[in-house]
């Protein structure tokens, strides 16, 4: 069975999403329902809902909204990582209310959409470092080019635990392997990081990509950072613009079928049960 460590759902009903309209083949509601569905059957018996960059005004909105759907009876989603603001002054006491919430797991702050030097300020570092001691992880989604300065907050707080989306976003549909290749091993050296494997057929030729297509930017991530440190995400709906939800499943067995059973069950359940302490 698998845990889905990267749910994103979008309701435009409920919530705004500013970047939408920019990605016309995302601008529209993706619902747990047709999640759930194929979920299921898929193998994937629980799932953490990813933030979606809603409008910031609507941040806590968008825990709340998804804490009521994950409610219902045999509801897959046990918790959310919360979008946040590390670089505005009311980081602080938004921390103290979400470490105080229990369906809250982690936060994330998606940094290629931002200036490259917004990490760099002190705010921002003051307040990742306020995480240590929280127990909430700390989402980095950053292209090849950031991976520098992902490390350096990395660095700042050994005592967080960072996880580094979709396998540090390779540029596969272009071939650039090698400056990916660099960043990841050096990022590995990072005990408190764990790689997330996950929805990386959004990065390949969605028309000529096959399960060897994938394949050394999966094993290098496995190599480098170990069978402890590894979790799997879907990146739903984001993977449907490489094949989807059940092409990405089937890939991912693929991927790790000549792995122990063992090594299997870390990557696909395991390390994310232990992380987040899921049920």
């Amino acid at each position: 069975m698998l845990i889905d460590t990267h749910l994103h759902l979008i309701n435009k009903s409920k919530l705004n999403y500013p970047w939408l309209s920019a990605v016309p083949a995302l601008n529209q509601d993706f619902l747990y329902s047709t999640y759930a569905t194929e979920a299921r059957r898929c193998g994937i018996d629980a799932a953490l809902h990813m933030e979606v960059d809603v409008y910031p005004g609507e941040i806590q909105r968008e825990t709340d909204v998804v804490r009521e759907l994950s409610q219902g009876d045999g509801n897959l989603i046990r918790g959310v990582i919360a979008s946040c603001r590390p670089e505005e002054e009311g980081f602080a006491a938004y921390l103290e209310c979400q470490v105080a919430d229990p369906f809250v797991k982690g936060f994330r702050r998606v940094l290629h959409v931002v200036p490259d030097d917004l990490s760099e300020g002190a705010l921002f570092r003051e307040n990742i470092k306020r995480m240590s001691g929280t127990g909430l992880t700390f989402d980095l989604c950053v292209l090849p080019h950031q991976m520098t300065r992902a490390m350096a907050l990395v660095d700042l707080a050994p005592d967080v635990q960072f996880i580094l989306d979709h396998c540090g976003v390779p540029a596969i549909s272009s071939g650039a392997y090698d400056a990916w290749n660099d960043g990841i091993r050096d990022m590995a050296k990072r005990p408190n990081v764990i790689c997330k494997v996950s929805g990386i057929v959004a990065y390949a030729d969605a028309g000529t990509w096959d399960v060897e297509t994938l394949r050394p930017y999966v094993e290098h991530v496995t190599s480098s950072f170990g069978w402890d440190r590894l979790v799997w995400g879907s990146d739903w709906p984001v993977c449907t613009l490489g094949g989807g939800l059940s092409t990405w499943v089937a890939t991912t067995h693929a991927l790790f079928s000549g792995n122990s059973d063992s090594e299997r069950t870390k990557v696909f359940s395991g390390n994310a049960r232990k992380l987040w302490n899921l049920a």
